[in-house]
């Protein structure tokens, strides 16, 4: 029993963890294409018309178009996760929080989180433009590109870019201020909802029979729905400043996207923000304010796949749980 425990809690934390990063990569591919498209005149606000897009990529430059940049927002992963690590065995700023916390502690770990992010960004940058440059154009980047192409943005070398390219200093605050909303929304929703599920279970405790898959399945997701509810939380409230700052990072850098309102042919970017506010007003002005969910349809099939799959291995996990006890 604890041998299975052990290996549902493992099967269980996989399954959500394919589901962030793989099958939901079609859906952050789309979402970066319709956020950084000021040209678009369908906003996709509704999953409707972005299925009807996928399907549409799909079919004209197939299925790899809607898998790209995925190798590269791993290594962001790799390389943000590292970066933290590092500076917190060097410096005094903490990693986690200790139960006693007080206000300098808090200020040194978002210190940290913000930190992380800024020298984490010129990856950010590459791997964003990896996920939204047409498949059409672009020739087979090796997995590594990123970090040669993030190195060459802080040094000045590498890809020829424009005379728009944003410098990596008027991007530090924008790139800052996202991570740290982020990790903060998310930490709050996540702590609330383990609290309101933990206490909604200790009020209705199951019948002896089904304690031990009961104690299995109150294990496990409480902290898979409460991460869940974290990061949709986040993605919902931050998709504005996301947007605008989608759009600062691929300034200049000559990108081509998909045109995201026929499924064929490409556009080019060719934006001429002066910086974060100047962006701001220029989507109010040109775009609308719903010209900051461009894409939005993308966000709800994303989070609704995460809940078909969440429902899937809780139904797995129930009925192997029960066949075995």
């Amino acid at each position: 029993s604890e041998q299975l425990n052990r290996f549902a809690g493992f099967g269980i934390g996989l399954a959500s963890l394919f589901t962030e990063n793989v099958l939901a990569h079609p859906c952050i591919v789309l979402r970066r294409q319709c956020q950084v498209n000021y040209h678009a005149r369908n906003y996709h606000l509704t999953p409707f018309t972005i299925v009807n897009i996928m399907y549409c990529i799909n079919k004209t430059q197939g299925p790899r178009a809607l898998w790209k940049g995925m190798g590269s927002t791993f290594i962001v992963q790799g390389i943000t996760l590292g970066t933290e690590g590092i500076i917190s065995e060097f410096t005094p700023l903490p990693r986690e929080l200790s139960h006693k916390w007080n206000l300098k502690q808090i200020g040194g770990h978002l210190l940290l989180k913000g930190l992380t992010h800024v020298i984490a960004m010129p990856f950010y940058s590459a791997s964003l433009i990896e996920t939204v440059q047409s498949e059409i154009i672009r020739d087979n980047p090796g997995i590594l590109d990123c970090v040669k192409e993030g190195i060459g943005r802080v040094v000045g070398l590498g890809v020829p870019h424009s005379k728009r390219l944003l410098p990596l200093m008027v991007l530090t605050f924008p790139t800052a201020l996202h991570g740290v909303l982020h990790y903060v929304i998310s930490s709050v929703v996540q702590k609330l909802v383990l609290f309101i599920l933990k206490r909604d279970n200790s009020h209705n405790l199951p019948p002896e029979s089904s304690t031990s898959v009961q104690s299995m399945l109150d294990a496990y997701f409480p902290e898979l729905i409460a991460s869940f509810a974290a990061s949709l939380c986040a993605d919902v409230m931050l998709y504005p400043l996301e947007t605008v700052l989608h759009r600062l990072h691929i300034q200049g850098t000559r990108t081509i996207i998909d045109n995201t309102d026929l499924g064929y042919e490409v556009l080019p970017i060719n934006t001429q923000y002066e910086g974060m506010k100047d962006c701001i007003n220029t989507i109010k002005r040109e775009e609308g304010m719903q010209g900051f969910y461009k894409g939005f349809g993308a966000v709800i099939i994303q989070y609704t796949l995460h809940v078909a799959v969440l429902q899937l291995t809780k139904i797995i996990y129930s009925t192997l749980l029960q066949n075995v006890s």
